[in-house]
């Protein structure tokens, strides 16, 4: 075993082992005294007298039996201090068989230490940044949509009454730490020849049946699904209420519906109903005390601005004291942003919330050809300013997935925000466009 890594900054170790140095040290001073008051106080003859000799070294030099006592002393407080780490951490270590004890125990104190970064949204947009965040801190909260109406989530909302657990499933697989197959087992879908289970994943199908088990308390049935996963961070439904996304269009036609609206061009407006929605008490106390407050990416209409819709959200994440950042898409979406630039996004968001809801604007800058095979998908326009104020900052980074050009890379994305977060220290600024490849 190499005891160089167990000695590096960060993992916390090296002021408990001199803490518990001391101890033994004044320990054995204890019993130095006590040995030096017996041999005062009694008298040992005989056979009795040569064990004592010898269990004490005394036929060695003093020199010579505190060399000894060190070495021997120093080897087994090592060794059992080995053992009792072990021992106490094993059951942790299942899913990291393959790293080193020392690499998982500074990884888990490093990422402790990471920001407070709350993301709001829904879709595979938000569990794109999940995957790449949870490198950086295990202080995420993911405020997740509840709004969705279509496919698994429909159905299951439709027969239990309970709010749409797709965009859900998919945050606490993203930043689960539990073993690969169960994020496997957790995403299978049924096939469509099974007519009872068809189009159903099994991860929608548990967060059902925790439902049920939980008395009809989603929240609840939520927090316990991110402790037998072992989530890094937690993931957080916006609200236990299920809700219905409408839309109005420039043309005065109303459509409603989460995926109904997914495919509709010409948006004015939208909103939700029931209008007494009570946001999750867990979701607007991660607002409060988060250090970064992340925003998209994902559909613009149906996934972001669902989360930010309920007053309460809205007005929370106005107040708190984090950096508000807001991920633009890379591509237009078929249907529902199909020809917005990047002003019009942010002119959206903001048109639908409050002006200044967001600080800085992140964007990709380099941006691929379009596919003309998905007409409608488009790179996203670097228009800018957009017609607001005051005028978020723009950030510009090469966040594109190189193997799918109209998504996000994880690691990039996570890394461009845990950049922004620490170049904007303790307060906000807002400044004029700052580019970086």
């Amino acid at each position: 075993m190499s005891l160089r890594p167990w000695l590096r900054p960060g993992i916390g170790i090296k002021r408990w082992i001199l803490v518990a140095f001391i101890g033994l040290v004044m320990l054995a001073l204890a019993g130095g005294f006590a040995l030096r008051a017996f041999y005062r106080d009694f008298e040992v003859g005989g056979p009795l007298q040569s064990v004592v000799s010898v269990v004490t070294l005394q036929f060695l030099p003093y020199a010579a039996r505190g060399a000894i006592l060190v070495v021997v002393g120093g080897a087994v407080f090592a060794f059992g201090a080995w053992r009792v780490i072990t021992v106490l951490v094993g059951p942790f270590l299942a899913q990291d068989r393959d790293q080193p004890l020392v690499e998982v125990i500074y990884q888990k104190r490093f990422l402790a230490r990471g920001p407070r970064v709350v993301t709001i949204g829904g879709g595979t947009g938000l569990s794109t940044l999940l995957r790449g965040l949870k490198e950086h801190t295990s202080n995420i909260t993911a405020i997740v949509s509840v709004a969705d109406d279509g496919g698994s989530s429909g159905r299951l909302r439709e027969q239990l009454g309970l709010p749409a657990v797709g965009d859900i499933r998919n945050c606490l697989v993203a930043l689960a730490d539990a073993e690969p197959v169960m994020g496997d087992l957790l995403q299978y879908r049924f096939p469509e020849e099974d007519s009872s289970l068809a189009g159903h994943p099994v991860g929608n199908l548990l967060l059902a049946a925790m439902y049920e088990l939980d008395g009809g308390d989603f929240a609840e049935s939520v927090r316990r699904m991110n402790r037998v996963l072992a989530v890094r961070g937690r993931v957080v439904p916006v609200s236990s209420t299920p809700s219905v996304l409408h839309a109005t269009l420039y043309d005065g036609t109303e459509v409603n519906g989460q995926s109904a609206i997914s495919h509709t061009r010409w948006i004015e407006r939208v909103w939700l109903s029931p209008d007494d929605i009570e946001p999750s008490p867990d979701a607007l106390r991660a607002i409060a005390e988060a250090d970064v407050i992340v925003v998209g990416p994902g559909s613009l209409f149906t996934s972001i601005l669902p989360g930010l819709l309920m007053p309460e959200v809205r007005d929370a994440v106005l107040a708190s004291p984090a950096l508000r950042l807001y991920v633009c898409n890379v591509a237009t979406q078929r249907g529902e942003t199909e020809g917005f630039d990047l002003a019009a996004h942010v002119e959206t968001l903001e048109r639908h919330t409050a002006p200044g809801m967001v600080d800085v604007v992140l964007a990709n800058s380099r941006p691929a050809p379009a596919d003309a095979a998905e007409p409608g998908v488009e790179p996203v326009r670097l228009r800018w300013p957009p017609r607001t104020r005051p005028e978020p900052r723009l950030i510009l980074e090469d966040v594109l997935d190189p193997e799918n050009h109209h998504h996000h890379d994880p690691a990039k994305l996570a890394a461009a925000i845990v950049r922004v977060a620490e170049s904007a220290g303790p307060g906000r600024r807002r400044a004029s466009v700052v580019r970086s490849a």
